[in-house]
């Protein structure tokens, strides 16, 4: 028992000295009483035990020792604990960000793909209505002839309607728009970017005008003539050359880039005119229609040319803008020709209830559409496509003159007609054609290389795998 006892007394002194240092940093140290050996401290130790442990009283005995023990382990661990805090707060801030710059990406793809795949729908919706509003022109112009046979009135006619296209260009800005404009503040502001800013004038007006209605009228005249001479189809050939006339004019006025490939397609257009014209002999009706078809392809080109040289790149109202100005000037200064046709009897018709005023209408309608359809198509998907839907009124024509009004096509004429159509697909090709069909070749190139290397890769593996098999079972047992 004394043994026991001797073993005891060196307590109070562990217990003073480990005391003094685990007290906390806001007790003061007069609150420590230094106990003699064999005096019992009850005080103190209760003290101790309320600052430093918070175990009951039947623990109060040992709760200094335990205590003191279980302290520095406790801090480290609260310690690392906020650290782990700390660092986890951080990664899941990292992931976070990186979570929304990976959604935003897929977003911004998702988005990118819905407008590509909406420019292809609306593309095929403008292709398909493009060429239906040409073919029907056409096949209506080749009816109507058939009981009124004057095409200058009919040109004229159909040119009056150009003055409704602002008001449908009106009508889509009321409909898609978010601040609405009056008509006037509207029209007032689309004549500005045309005109400048003193506005129309009307100097300004027969200056800028009046060469644009004239080619128009024009254009769109002889286009009628070469459908008194010549099929549907024949005619909307010849029209496409105006594609290789457009490339011709922009390189000499213009200045615009060389490219090898649209010379070979203007030469073909002229290969093709030249077969259309031999399909009869170069003589007869059949080369009057296409010098007329070939005169009008012209004139159209040197109207989209002077266009770009003076007015530039017009938005889809400017354009709208412009094309009713025609409309205008037609009505106001070029009415006196069919006037003048009328009573000098070149264009002249006893009753005038014998107009069929119903093809008239459906003419004009149907070219102020496809003058509509093209600006609209712009807007709202590729140009490309405009001009496909513009050649595709080839095989449209030819189908309706094959099955409608039987038309034998000889194969001179077929072939000129695919040459035009092949010289007009080369002339849609981009400037930088000959880089991306480069980068297409080298890509493939490597690809192929890549999955070359993979194979011998796979199949070395392979040849290893195998050997080691067989090293493995030759080897004997020790």
């Amino acid at each position: 028992m004394k043994k026991h006892s001797a073993r005891v007394a060196p307590l109070a002194s562990y217990s003073v000295s480990e005391l003094n240092s685990a007290i906390p940093d806001g007790a003061s140290r007069s609150s420590v009483t230094r106990c003699k050996p064999g005096v019992n401290c009850p005080s103190t130790r209760s003290g101790i035990s309320r600052q430093l442990s918070p175990l009951s009283a039947v623990e109060d005995s040992s709760a200094p020792i335990l205590e003191l023990q279980s302290r520095s382990p406790s801090g480290v661990c609260r310690h690392s604990r906020v650290e782990g805090q700390i660092r986890s707060g951080e990664e899941g801030t990292q992931n976070n960000t990186e979570n929304n710059s990976q959604e935003n990406q897929a977003q911004t793809r998702c988005q990118s793909c819905t407008s590509t795949f909406l420019k292809v729908v609306w593309g095929f919706l403008i292709i398909l209505s493009v060429s239906s509003s040409w073919v029907g022109t056409t096949q209506i112009v080749k009816i109507t002839y058939k009981n009124f046979d004057y095409p200058f009135f009919m040109t004229w006619f159909s040119t009056n309607w150009n003055i409704l296209f602002f008001p449908v260009y009106y009508s889509g800005h009321l409909a898609t728009a978010q601040e609405k404009q009056s008509p006037i503040k509207k029209f007032s502001r689309e004549c500005s970017r045309i005109f400048g800013e003193d506005g129309l004038t009307l100097k300004l007006f027969l200056k800028r005008t009046a060469p644009f209605s004239i080619l128009w009228t024009l254009t769109n005249y002889l286009y009628l003539l070469a459908l008194k001479k010549l099929t549907a189809t024949d005619v909307s050939a010849l029209f496409c050359c105006n594609k290789a006339f457009v490339f011709l004019l922009s390189w000499i006025v213009l200045k615009d880039r060389f490219m090898g490939v649209r010379i070979v397609a203007a030469i073909m257009a002229i290969t093709g005119i030249v077969m259309m014209a031999y399909a009869d002999g170069f003589h007869g009706d059949s080369i009057i229609g296409v010098a007329y078809a070939v005169g009008s392809a012209s004139t159209s080109a040197l109207y989209k040319v002077l266009f770009k040289m003076f007015l530039g790149s017009a938005n889809f109202g400017e354009a709208a803008h412009f094309v009713s100005t025609l409309g205008f000037f037609n009505l106001i200064f070029i009415s006196f020709t069919p006037i003048i046709l009328y009573f000098t009897k070149v264009e002249y018709w006893s009753p005038f209830s014998a107009v069929p005023w119903g093809y008239l209408c459906g003419v004009a309608g149907l070219w102020l559409a496809f003058n509509v359809l093209v600006n609209v198509g712009v807007v709202l998907t590729y140009p490309i496509l405009i001009s496909i839907g513009t050649v595709l009124s080839v095989p449209g024509n030819a189908a309706v003159d094959l099955l409608k009004h039987e038309v034998i096509f000889s194969v001179v004429r077929l072939g000129a007609t695919i040459i035009i159509c092949t010289g007009f697909l080369l002339m849609l090709l981009p400037e930088e054609w000959d880089e991306i069909t480069l980068r297409f070749i080298n890509s493939l190139k490597e690809k192929k290389s890549e999955d070359h290397a993979e194979d011998i890769t796979d199949s070395s593996v392979h040849t290893r795998s195998r050997s080691r098999a067989n090293g493995t079972v030759s080897i004997p047992l020790a």
